[in-house]
């Protein structure tokens, strides 16, 4: 290097001119950024759930902290209070090595090191009474998250859960809640932490060198642009193997759930081997993760190891140059050091966020996401009378126009039992499905007491249409709860009276616990008939005006049965009861029955009308006669 160069250098002017122009290009987006982001920040208004599209993942997540404002400003200015005594250590042991090698008095070493730790211990109080405050508040914020997405999945329509996996809903509520809480908990703590210490640092080190501090901030740039391409990745990464997890989840779930079907067909390999595969789809993905972050932390270990080598180079030739003494030097380079550090850490922690951020797009989904459903209507009387009408109901599960599921008109009178029948896929259940509004007919109208069925509100339909089906659930709750399910203002004596008429009471009676015996999960601790009366109890016991038997009594013996349905046939006295059975003797005994056949009315009547039009419906009995007769001579043999 000749002379002149050298010159140049030893002032620093070719750092301040270069570390200029380099920093040009940034500081006016930089500041614009930072404009936008403060202006959001300030005048969004506070609220419970933050509107729809708000502008991105991270600016919704925002919206959930408004309601905890003020929480929020005093944990930033307890970060701020913290990160300004950590700032002691290097300032007073810069003094202390120019006292030292001035031989200066001893008092001022020991007032330096008193004025250190006091504030050091002071840092440390208000780091813990941050860290708290931080932690009790995302935690407040990660259940109200959890509770609102579990209420909007609650409310989406029938057909969304048929077409989306168990499995993937509980990892939504559960696996992607949970992650991005402990992102925003422990990994927005640390960037706010060491983003205020990146501040007092900056500061700090301008005031002891700033031309130093020029050559420093050259390798900024660099730090900050690493991080936002390989965030980028991640951050889209993350939302595969969210996914990828969401796929895992169900298939453990799906075999959970079916265990007996799968030891019954000793499948138990297949599964294991789907569940590997799943499994290996996201390891995979985790591999292009773990390559991701050991490329930022490499990139980021080499800019700072050449950033302070530079720096204790110049720094060097400022202190045999006199320009600054060597405790300044000392304090920069401790500076220096626990800037580097949090930069790092910023740049560390940042993607973490990013990936959280990610992680809450497939929640915001669900969020966002509108049920297919019709406005609740605004209908409850007081009275209600149970008459039924389908008016030219066209239906389809596909939602084609072409393809009909459905296309019926029928009557189902009140206070009487109307039965409907037909063959496998005729349409039974659908009308059922209809009637209780989990799906929307494509064309026609269903009228009760006259009036459209979704006139009435959601709460009060459900309150007086009472179902009970051959698959029915129970919760893994007590079967005093599975009772009251739904109707917790009723009394034990009403609890009693509809056990006694669903023919449970004396089973009830003789478990362990009676009515707290636990039934564990979808009722398993019971047999399918108990089962099936205690689902016929928890129907009884809210009154309703019309009742729906879904093949209710199929897995009970032949004397429970006949009590159940003497029970039930008595309900017509005060509801209207449709009853779906492949049993003709039940049916025998309704008071209008309608045929189905393709989705269709084939021909109606009562019993014995039925018979003679020797139809769908007389072949249906006789097919049945047939059946018995056979099983009995099998008896008899």
């Amino acid at each position: 290097m000749n002379p002149f160069m050298f010159n140049l250098c030893n002032h620093g002017y070719i750092v301040t001119v270069v570390a200029w122009l380099y920093w040009s290009k940034y500081v006016s987006s930089l500041l614009l950024s930072w404009g936008r982001y403060a202006s959001s920040l300030f005048t969004k208004t506070p609220c419970e759930k933050p509107k729809e599209d708000t502008g991105g993942p991270l600016k919704r997540l925002i919206g959930y902290m408004m309601p905890f404002l003020w929480r929020f400003i005093t944990v930033l200015f307890l970060v701020i209070l913290s990160s300004y005594g950590e700032m002691a250590v290097p300032q007073y042991t810069g003094r202390v090595a120019d006292w030292i090698m001035n031989e200066e008095a001893p008092e001022a070493f020991t007032d330096a090191i008193t004025v250190m730790a006091l504030m050091t211990i002071g840092s440390a109080v208000l780091e813990f009474v941050c860290d708290l405050m931080y932690n009790i508040t995302m935690s407040r914020i990660h259940m109200s998250v959890q509770g609102v997405v579990f209420q909007a999945v609650l409310k989406q329509e029938i057909a969304f859960f048929d077409s989306t996996s168990t499995g993937e809903l509980v990892s939504r509520i559960t696996t992607d809640t949970n992650e991005m809480s402990e992102a925003l908990s422990e990994k927005l703590s640390l960037v706010m932490w060491y983003t205020a210490r990146f501040g007092f640092l900056l500061y700090f080190m301008v005031s002891q060198s700033w031309k130093i501090t020029l050559l420093t901030c050259m390798g900024l740039p660099i730090i900050w642009v690493i991080p936002k391409l390989t965030g980028h990745c991640s951050q889209m990464i993350a939302v595969k193997v969210q996914d990828s997890l969401a796929k895992a989840n169900q298939v453990a779930t799906e075999t959970f759930s079916c265990m007996k079907t799968v030891k019954s067909f000793a499948n138990e390999d297949g599964e294991t081997e789907r569940y590997r595969q799943r499994l290996d789809d996201t390891y995979a993905l985790n591999k292009m993760e773990a390559a991701a972050y050991a490329t930022t932390t490499w990139a980021n270990s080499m800019t700072t190891l050449a950033l302070k080598i530079g720096i204790l180079y110049y720094g060097g030739t400022l202190v045999t140059r006199g320009s600054v003494s060597s405790g300044d030097l000392v304090s920069f380079v401790l500076y220096e050091l626990q800037f580097a550090s949090a930069v790092e850490a910023v740049m560390h922690y940042y993607p973490a966020v990013k990936k959280a951020v990610g992680a809450s797009e497939k929640i915001f989904e669900y969020l966002d996401r509108k049920p297919q459903v019709p406005p609740d209507g605004t209908l409850a009387p007081e009275n209600l009378e149970g008459h039924i009408q389908f008016k030219n109901v066209r239906f389809s599960y596909s939602g084609s126009t072409d393809e009909k599921n459905l296309d019926v008109s029928l009557e189902m009178k009140p206070g009487q039992i109307t039965a409907l029948v037909g063959l496998n896929r005729s349409g039974k259940s659908t009308c059922v499905k209809l009637l209780e509004r989990f799906y929307q007919p494509q064309a026609g109208e269903i009228l009760l007491d006259g009036k459209p069925l979704q006139s009435y509100t959601d709460q009060f339909l459900h309150d007086q249409i009472a179902v009970v089906s051959q698959d029915c659930v129970l919760f893994a709750r007590s079967i005093r709860e599975n009772i009251k399910y739904g109707c917790k203002n009723a009394s034990d004596e009403e609890m009693y009276t509809a056990a006694k008429q669903a023919s449970a009471h004396e089973f009830i009676l003789e478990l362990p616990n009676k009515y707290d015996t636990d039934a564990g999960e979808k009722g398993g601790q019971v047999s399918g008939g108990q089962r099936q009366r205690i689902a016929i109890a928890r129907a009884l016991i809210r009154r309703p005006k019309i009742l729906i038997l879904d093949n209710a009594t199929s897995d009970l013996d032949t004397e429970n049965e006949y009590q159940v349905n003497q029970a039930l046939l008595n309900q017509s006295n005060n509801c209207s009861v449709l009853m779906i059975s492949n049993k003709m003797s039940v049916v025998e005994k309704a008071d209008y029955i309608i045929v189905l056949n393709d989705g269709m009315v084939e021909e109606e009547g009562v019993h014995g009308e039925l018979l003679k039009k020797q139809g769908l419906y007389a072949e249906l009995v006789k097919k049945q006669d047939m059946s018995f007769h056979r099983k009995q001579e099998k008896g008899d043999e």
